[in-house]
């Protein structure tokens, strides 16, 4: 397994380049992710690896792989999307948890509009245009947002209510913020305090 890229590493932070279609380093770059997802995820009792962008691996590159199913965690089967943005949100904003590969151990209450219209190219350059909702809609946000250098922590930050972590049963508890979050050059490494 490529191992998955953590905080603070500052190649997270990077805005991603085009992924060119047809460029064999890009076929490479999706069967590493999606190898390193399911590898990932067993190695991860509780958790489902519902997507992963090209960043998390060290690949500068606009690629994210997102999960078929995400209510099944027996099945494996990914969909890679090249150079996706998001074209328009709409809906209620409602805060949900979000997880990350990038940043271990710490979930998030993240507050993002409930649907969201992306554009994007399959792997054989088709272009493709989706409306999702709900969590299909926010895991590709999050996921866009890599590509970008974004970081879900980014869009909590400073709310001492917002940050969570996975106890031994599976079940995610407050963290506290002022012994944890607040000033971990880990999570915020630009941070004065």
């Amino acid at each position: 397994m490529k191992e998955v890229i953590v905080t603070p590493d500052p190649r997270l932070r990077k805005k991603s380049t085009k992924a060119k279609v047809g460029d064999p380093e890009i076929t490479k770059i999706i069967q590493e992710m999606i190898k390193s997802c399911i590898d990932w995820e067993n190695e991860h009792e509780f958790e489902l690896s519902a997507a992963m962008a090209a960043p998390q691996l060290g690949y500068n590159k606009r690629i994210i792989v997102v999960r078929e199913d995400m209510n099944d965690k027996d099945n494996a089967t990914f969909v890679p999307l090249l150079n996706p943005e998001v074209i328009k949100t709409e809906g209620k904003i409602q805060s949900d948890y979000e997880g990350c590969l990038s940043v271990p151990s710490i979930y998030g209450k993240v507050p993002r509009p409930s649907k969201a219209r992306i554009k994007a190219q399959l792997e054989d350059g088709t272009e493709v245009r989706l409306k999702a909702t709900d969590f299909l809609a926010r895991t590709l946000m999050h996921e866009i947002d890599h590509l970008n250098g974004i970081l879900f922590i980014d869009h909590i930050k400073g709310d001492k209510d917002a940050f969570f972590k996975l106890n031994d049963k599976g079940d995610l508890e407050p963290l506290d913020y002022d012994t944890y979050i607040k000033g971990n050059k880990d999570l915020y490494p630009d941070d004065e305090d």
